[in-house]
């Protein structure tokens, strides 16, 4: 078999992939790269940069082309519209439209339930940030493909604010907690979205990264006490960077085994490839 080819769509403005490339080195979407091609070194990746203006497949290439789709994160809010999202909006359905398995983290995740006629809202709950806690599958998710291999109960990288509060025509909930809907798969055009609201494409340094970010407006939602508390958190996360193991700061955060254990953190992700992406790939050849 030839490389794997897939699109990835960064969800992001440039101005917050500036501030992530000097915290970490990357952005969005070179990062979901990255770790697509740790969990397979034969996928080839194009980035798509639809919140910045018009986009233009490399080389003439056709969004049947590809063999599977990725969609990352993104500071935006799906309900504030405008062009920057509607492009992107629009996309996705193309891309679905096209017959090309998707997979949304978050911002992935609302954006595909919109562009299926699903609605997305701030959360009345508040922010969830950090680790998604109690992350639990459904009779659904606990047999779906998505989660084969994965604990029914988990924590989960996480960062949002906003949550899918309405799910398109034929979605099923496959996981949810205290905070909301975690995870959903639907049809849409003639392909399916499998969609997380949580990132486990991230590492904690992400999460450290965007804390920094965030700073001031995290403190002032009361997810944090004060800026040094904020600091010391981010510190944490860059220790367990090193060791996500490290005995101390597991037991701290109430860290269980899909956070330890890379291959479990990753394992949706793992599952789309391996179930969605890779017997189409084997298609094209």
């Amino acid at each position: 078999m030839s490389g794997i080819r897939i699109l990835v769509l960064d969800g992001n403005i440039a101005s917050v992939r500036a501030k992530l490339v000097a915290a970490v080195g990357y952005d969005s979407g070179v990062g979901y790269m990255r770790r697509l091609k740790r969990l397979e070194a034969t996928v080839e990746c194009e980035i798509l940069r639809a919140a910045d203006g018009p986009v233009a497949l490399p080389g003439g290439a056709a969004l049947s082309d590809y063999d599977g789709c990725v969609m990352t994160g993104s500071a935006l809010n799906v309900y504030d519209g405008g062009a920057a999202i509607q492009r992107q909006i629009d996309l996705v359905r193309a891309v679905l439209a096209a017959g090309v398995p998707f997979f949304g983290s978050c911002w992935g995740l609302q954006v595909a339930a919109v562009a299926a006629g699903g609605r997305v809202e701030a959360n009345p709950r508040g922010r969830e940030f950090g680790f998604g806690r109690r992350i639990t599958l459904t009779a659904e998710g606990r047999t779906h493909e998505l989660f084969a291999g994965k604990p029914s109960v988990f924590e989960a990288p996480t960062i949002h604010r906003d949550i899918v509060t309405a799910l398109p025509d034929g979605a099923v909930v496959l996981a949810e907690n205290e905070m909301g809907l975690q995870a959903a798969a639907f049809p849409l055009g003639s392909s399916m979205v499998w969609g997380v609201q949580y990132h486990p494409e991230y590492d904690h340094i992400d999460i450290a990264a965007v804390a920094r970010r965030y700073g001031k407006a995290l403190v002032a939602d009361g997810t944090f006490e004060s800026e040094a508390a904020l600091e010391q958190y981010a510190g944490e996360l860059e220790r367990l960077q090193e060791n996500p193991a490290l005995r101390a700061l597991v037991f701290r955060h109430g860290l269980g085994p899909a956070m330890t254990d890379e291959s479990l953190r990753r394992t949706e992700i793992t599952n789309w490839l391996t179930r969605m992406v890779i017997p189409r790939a084997r298609r094209h050849d």
